[in-house]
C-alpha cells in the first residue's frame, strides 16, 4: 500500500478501534455512565427498547427510498451536529418522555450525513449495499451486549457478522422490496442493528434523565452522538474505499499490522 493510504487506514482505525463515547459522556454528566444507565427504571429500559427499534425500522425505509444526497460536495459535518444538537435541547427538556420523539429525528438526521460521508468516499449511495452499510454504521459505533458471542469485538469481526445480514437484506428487498415488512429476513437486520444501537441509546437516555443535566447538556450529548458515528462512518468508508483499490485480503492485514502496533486487542 502507499505510505499516504496507511496513514488513512491508521487514523481509520483509530476511529473505529478507539471509540471515546462513554467516557465523553462520563465527562459531561460528572459520574460513569455506567451509575447512570444502572438508575434507569425497568419502563424506561422498554420504552428505549422501542424507540431504538421504531428509530432503526424508520431509518432502514429513507436508506432504500431517499437516501440519495442532494448536497455536492464535502459533508456536511457541522451542518448536521448543529441539526442534532437542537433536537437533543428539546429531548433534553422533555427528559425521557422527548426520547420517542427526538430519536426518530436524530437517528433520521445522522443517517443522512453517514450518507454524505459514504458518497464523498466514493461509494454509490443508490445502491442497496452501500445503504445497508449506511445502516450498519449504527451497529459498528456501538458496543457488544455482555449475552453476545464474545468472538463479536472489533471491526472486522462485526462487519464480518453484518455483511451476511446485508447480503440477505439486500437481494430480499431487491425482489421484494420494503412491501413485506415484518418478512424474517427483514426483522433479522432490523434486530441486529437495533439491538447494539440500544446499548449507546441507554446511555445516551441516562446521561440526559440525569437530574442536574438539563437541555443544554441534552444538546452537548447529541453533538457527542453525532460526532461519534461520523467518526465510525468516516473510519468504516475509508476502509471500503482502500479494499476496492487494495483489496480486502491486503487491507485486513495492514489493519491488523496497524492495530499490533498501536496495542490495541
Amino acid at each position: 500500500m502507499h505510505p499516504k493510504d496507511i496513514e488513512r487506514l491508521e487514523e481509520a482505525v483509530m476511529l473505529l478501534e478507539y471509540p471515546s463515547w462513554t467516557a465523553r459522556i462520563t465527562d459531561i454528566i460528572g459520574m460513569p455512565v455506567e451509575w447512570a444507565v444502572k438508575r434507569l427504571p425497568d419502563m424506561a429500559n422498554r420504552m428505549i427498547s422501542g424507540a431504538t427499534t421504531k428509530a432503526i425500522r424508520k431509518a432502514l425505509e429513507i436508506a432504500v427510498a431517499t437516501l440519495e444526497p442532494r448536497h455536492r460536495g464535502e459533508p456536511r459535518k457541522i451542518f448536521h451536529k448543529g441539526a442534532v444538537t437542537l433536537s437533543g435541547a428539546v429531548g433534553g427538556f422533555f427528559g425521557l418522555g422527548g426520547l420517542a420523539v427526538e430519536l426518530p429525528a436524530s437517528t433520521t438526521i445522522m443517517l443522512r450525513s453517514i450518507a454524505e460521508i459514504a458518497k464523498s468516499l466514493g461509494e454509490d449511495v443508490n445502491k442497496l449495499d452501500t445503504q445497508l452499510n449506511c445502516m450498519s454504521v449504527f451497529a459498528l459505533g456501538s458496543k457488544r451486549r455482555a449475552s453476545d458471542d464474545a468472538a463479536e469485538t472489533g471491526y472486522f469481526a462485526v462487519r464480518a457478522v453484518l455483511a451476511k445480514l446485508i447480503s440477505e437484506t439486500s437481494g430480499f428487498i431487491a425482489e421484494r422490496g420494503l412491501v413485506e415488512e415484518g418478512a424474517p429476513v427483514i426483522v433479522r437486520f432490523i434486530v441486529r442493528i437495533a439491538s447494539r444501537f440500544e446499548v449507546i441509546i441507554s446511555e445516551k437516555a441516562a446521561a440526559q434523565a440525569v437530574p442536574v443535566i438539563g437541555a443544554a447538556s441534552g444538546a452537548a450529548i447529541n453533538y457527542l452522538f453525532m460526532d461519534h458515528f461520523q467518526s465510525i462512518a468516516t473510519g468504516h468508508f475509508t476502509v471500503r474505499a482502500l479494499e476496492r483499490q487494495y483489496g480486502t485480503e491486503a487491507v485486513q492485514a495492514e489493519y491488523a499490522r496497524i492495530k499490533a502496533r498501536l496495542n490495541i486487542f
